[in-house]
């Protein structure tokens, strides 16, 4: 993440605290739209291409969503359109995980702390003995869906499908196209699955995990449905649009706090001491933050920085922390 302020506009949003509500919808909306207008012509980064479908992007989309705890939602730009949601699906699935099997049994198996390293590294199991270290990496990623429920792959997809599901309030679809494009490219996945294996770190078959996380990161979501699902976590595991608690506060507790420490992959410090939120990444252009007990933020524009992170996503969110007092630290 840049840690200048803002290049192309210097003059920084009023700034809010993080205790209390958000402001109106009308004044988060207005605040959208001046971060829209702020960032729309930013060119900076460019598409996934290396996923040939995420390399059919088109980098001029951009939008932005705010859900609050109570249920307003305010959304500006291209925020209801669909992409897939790639590495975000870590966090659900992982809160998904903790709420079936609990706290302990996923902490020892997958680990909750950075690896420092980028997200498909394997020298970051070899280095840390087969531990996974986070469930935000590629290869805790995979650990944490070897443990969800099922006896074989279609039972697992259907657990994945529906809790993600819960999650955004709306039956959520896999991009096919997507899914046939990663499932061509995701030998260096299988191979980490497979080293996990070696290091007794997979509760499944690596190959048959690695086809149902290649599924999750296929679903289809928008920044409004990334929005919705943020604040589920903002208002400890309840819904705030159906109403229906999805997981339990302890649960939303904890994903929230392996998103402020890993979200960002080997940049979540930067991300942390800049914007100051729980988030995610993901490398179709999507992020995900979590303002706890306020409500959440969802953005989508494809170009990205080096790491695999949208850069207008990541100038929006620290507008809009400032602006809309999100930062947790700012209290």
């Amino acid at each position: 993440m840049s840690t200048e302020l803002d290049p192309d506009n210097t003059r920084p949003p009023r700034p809010r605290v993080s205790t209390g509500v958000l402001p109106s919808i009308a004044e988060v909306t207005a605040l959208l739209e001046e971060a829209h207008e702020r960032y729309l012509h930013l060119d900076e980064g460019d598409v996934a291409d290396y996923i040939p479908s995420l390399g059919e992007a088109d980098p001029s989309l951009f939008g932005i969503s705010v859900c609050g705890v109570n249920g307003g939602i305010s959304s500006v730009g291209d925020a209801l359109r669909e992409f897939s949601i790639q590495s975000i699906s870590k966090v659900f699935v992982f809160a998904l995980v903790c709420q079936h099997s609990g706290h302990d049994a996923v902490s020892r198996l997958v680990g909750v702390n950075s690896t420092g390293l980028p997200f498909n590294s394997v020298m970051a199991v070899e280095l840390n003995g087969g531990n996974p270290m986070n469930p935000l990496v590629n290869a805790g990623a995979l650990a944490t869906t070897s443990l969800v429920p099922g006896a074989d792959a279609d039972e697992k997809w259907a657990f994945i499908k529906q809790g993600l599901s819960a999650f955004a309030g709306r039956p959520l679809e896999l991009d096919q196209a997507t899914y046939e494009s990663e499932t061509a490219t995701n030998q260096r996945n299988m191979a980490i699955a497979r080293l996990l294996q070696s290091y007794g770190r997979m509760n499944f078959d690596p190959l048959v995990t690695t086809e149902v996380y290649t599924k999750q990161c296929s679903l289809l979501v928008s920044a409004r449905d990334l929005a919705i699902m943020a604040a589920t976590l903002a208002c400890g595991g309840v819904n705030p649009v159906t109403g229906l608690r999805v997981v339990d506060a302890r649960v939303a507790r904890d994903t929230l706090s392996v998103m402020a420490t890993a979200g960002l992959y080997e940049l979540s410090g930067d991300w942390l001491f800049e914007v100051g939120i729980p988030a995610k990444s993901g490398v179709s252009g999507g992020i995900v933050a979590v303002s706890p007990g306020k409500g959440g933020l969802g953005t989508y524009s494809p170009r990205l920085d080096p790491a695999g992170n949208s850069v207008r996503g990541q100038r929006t969110a620290r507008f809009l922390s400032t602006a809309l007092g999100l930062d947790i630290f700012a209290s």
